[in-house]
């Protein structure tokens, strides 16, 4: 437990050290939030579907802790490069307590930033439907946040190429926030496509938080906790078994 904490806290550290990487997450939330959400915002409103900033917050809140917790893996090759990741592996722990930490410490930053986006949200107009469901809504932050982040520690143990991962990473990461709902309603979609959103954990996700945020949901948030609990065991478990196979 003890390893776990060492490597949670380092990670949590490493990122509030770094002012500028806080102010750049803000950024591309930010342009999307704003341009999309009151650019398409009369087009919405003229379908019948209410306020664009009350539908899109919660994909964009998304949106900034998938990018942030699957990019953790870049942290990972960092730490290889330089050697940390060496004097790290041979240290008298083992390597799951290892993974779990460097996961756990991702997850928090990316629900870290995630708030952050939330707030701006909040200032540009946003607001959630019950307050007393807030406490919900960081769970299921949470739970985002452990499942990206545990993917990227998997891709990230299995290469050692920055330019390979960042390829990898821009042929999952894009189809996975689009493929969500982030942006659209997952109702009445192309067959082919619904069956993409229903295949890409992400789109439970979002769902989740609008449930507990604005009070809509496509899946039913008992559906949404299920299978991202199952996409973090199954993710979990796959980044543990490649992270023990690094070899130094």
């Amino acid at each position: 437990m003890s390893a776990i904490y060492a490597m949670w806290l380092r990670e949590v550290k490493r990122y509030l050290r770094s002012r500028v990487q806080i102010v750049a997450s803000l950024a591309q939330p930010t342009m999307y939030l704003l341009i999309l959400g009151f650019g398409l915002g009369p087009v919405f409103q003229e379908a019948g579907k209410g306020s664009y900033i009350q539908f899109v917050a919660p994909g964009v809140v998304g949106m900034s802790i998938l990018f942030s917790s699957i990019f953790s893996g870049v942290g990972l090759l960092f730490d290889r490069q330089f050697g940390f990741l060496k004097e790290t592996l041979v240290a008298p722990v083992p390597r799951t307590n290892i993974m779990i930490g460097r996961t756990l410490g991702s997850a928090t930053i990316a629900c870290i930033q995630g708030t952050l986006v939330l707030t701006v949200c909040m200032l540009a107009g946003f607001r959630p439907v019950s307050w007393g469901q807030f406490p919900i809504a960081l769970l299921f932050m949470l739970l985002i946040a452990t499942v990206f982040a545990a993917l990227g520690t998997a891709i990230g143990s299995v290469l050692k190429d920055m330019q390979g991962f960042q390829i990898i990473m821009n042929f999952l990461v894009m189809p996975i926030f689009f493929l969500s709902g982030a942006l659209f309603p997952l109702t009445n979609l192309p067959a082919p496509l619904s069956v993409l959103t229903h295949m890409d954990p992400l789109s439970y996700g979002i769902d989740a938080l609008r449930s507990q945020l604005i009070s809509v949901t496509h899946f039913g948030a008992a559906l949404d906790a299920a299978v991202l609990g199952a996409c973090a065991v199954a993710f979990l478990a796959l980044g543990t078994r490649l992270f023990s196979k690094i070899e130094i």
